[in-house]
């Protein structure tokens, strides 16, 4: 049974925003919650990694829906999602406790993401119309498990830099997250023979490890001190207002989306990037493991500097390293493969920080808003966050779709990719170098309204 709100014990209020004088407030959490808290990694990194990883690759080179169609498919069902995370906030925030829905929509997910790819219709456009309406009730009970769950660290702690912290175990088990469900996903779709049968297998063993996230969550903080503020009786409609108004989330809001997007054309194109520029037998694996094993080495670096200049230079220096490394990456034709694997481990090392600094950022916002109102509207922003970063990763692999389209790309039904032209090649190259990098590079230009100095 879900802890009460009694039971959770919530605690008082800050009164005021912390300035950067004033020591950070609240006691330190116990390793307990915070590696119970990092196992929701598990369930976010899962399905935030392997659908833009597989399932546009599966949709044209195995069900032989052609690539825009495709990206259509995969779109449509995240920009729904758009739509029920406030909702979910806005559900979660009058509910008194998270913990259930880390549970149950948790589990439910676990199902949903092996239906995704269980393929009962074959191939064709049948298949592809089963796989959106799929897509879509995964995306749905994710909304209920990630808008709680991102909203959790400005109730666990109020220390500005204890939720640095907290985030940093988040960050680290999303990285190792990453780096299994991206890495072995393709290659049990490879062991089990490809086609069909290797996606059922690889959609299988993802959502046994999404089941395993949720649980893991779910246990490790259920008896958690949290504090949850008293949610604000004000209508919907209102809150959204009240939000909107805060000027410094909306630009952190902003860059967080136009990043995810650039993110999510990335992850989009690796396995193209590995069949068509690296030309590499288990490529994609290779490139998911330079991307994210370093990622885990700098973790504790990234705690330093962020301790030192702040969350918001540490994430502006992060994405500049993200997209340095990217539009390095246009030369890939000409670089040796490990000197490609080394960009890459260098483009996600960026990455690392830009997660980090970035998902720490919002519960500070949050906690203004509290000590500002006096109201929890915790869901809501989160709610609103968590919409941006789906919509951010939905236009990912709709972008790369396009890129292919518009330079050709031939789809094939075979389980395997087709040969393409030269030109083919080239639309494969710029929509994982060029674009990703450019966006998130650009967005940096957003936080241009964000104050650092007041912490909250």
């Amino acid at each position: 049974m879900a802890p009460s709100v009694e039971a959770t014990g919530p605690r008082s209020l800050p009164s005021a925003p912390m300035t950067p004088a004033d020591p950070p407030s609240g006691v330190r959490l116990p390793r307990r919650t915070l590696a119970g808290y990092a196992l929701g990694s598990l369930v976010t990194g899962s399905f935030g990694t392997v659908p833009g990883l597989l399932l546009l690759p599966y949709l044209t080179d195995t069900l032989g829906v052609a690539a825009g169609l495709a990206g259509l498919l995969v779109l449509l069902p995240k920009a729904w999602d758009v739509l029920i995370n406030p909702i979910a906030g806005r559900v979660s925030d009058r509910s008194g406790s998270r913990t259930p829905y880390l549970i149950g929509a948790g589990l439910l997910l676990g199902v949903l993401f092996a239906a995704i790819f269980a393929g009962p219709f074959g191939h064709g456009g049948a298949a592809g119309a089963y796989v959106a309406v799929a897509f879509l009730a995964a995306a749905t009970a994710y909304a209920f498990f990630q808008v709680p769950y991102v909203a959790m660290p400005a109730e666990l702690t109020d220390g500005y830099a204890e939720r640095t912290r907290l985030l940093t175990w988040r960050v680290a088990v999303l990285a190792l997250t990453i780096l299994v469900s991206g890495a072995l996903a393709p290659l049990i779709v490879d062991a089990a023979g490809g086609g069909l049968t290797g996606h059922r297998w690889a959609g299988a063993c993802v959502g046994a490890l999404i089941v395993v996230g949720a649980l893991g969550v779910f246990f490790g903080t259920r008896k958690a001190d949290s504090r949850i503020p008293t949610s604000s009786d004000h209508t919907f409609r209102v809150q959204l207002a009240t939000v909107a108004s805060d000027v410094p989330f909306r630009g952190l809001l902003l860059c967080w989306v136009v990043q995810a997007a650039g993110i999510g054309t990335m992850l989009a194109g690796v396995q193209y990037f590995a069949d068509h520029v690296l030309v590499q037998d288990s490529g994609s694996t290779f490139l998911f493991a330079a991307f994210v094993g370093p990622a885990l080495l700098v973790m504790p670096v990234w705690s330093r500097v962020g301790a030192r200049a702040g969350k918001l230079r540490s994430l502006i220096l992060a994405s500049l390293i993200f997209a340095a490394g990217a539009l390095t990456l246009l030369a890939s034709n000409v670089l040796p493969a490990p000197v490609v694997y080394a960009v890459v481990a260098v483009i996600g090392c960026g990455y690392a920080g830009q997660q980090v600094f970035a998902m720490a950022m919002l519960p500070d916002r949050i906690a203004a808003d509290t000590a500002r109102t006096g109201r929890g509207q915790a869901g809501v922003y989160t709610g609103l966050w968590t919409a941006g970063e789906t919509l951010g990763l939905a236009l990912g692999p709709g972008i790369y779709a396009l890129v292919l389209q518009i330079f050709g790309y031939a789809s094939s039904a075979t389980g395997e990719a087709a040969v393409q032209d030269p030109t083919a090649r080239l639309g494969v190259l710029l929509g994982f170098t060029i674009v990703p990098g450019l966006l998130v590079g650009s967005a940096v230009v957003l936080l241009r309204t964000y104050d650092d100095r007041v912490r909250s």
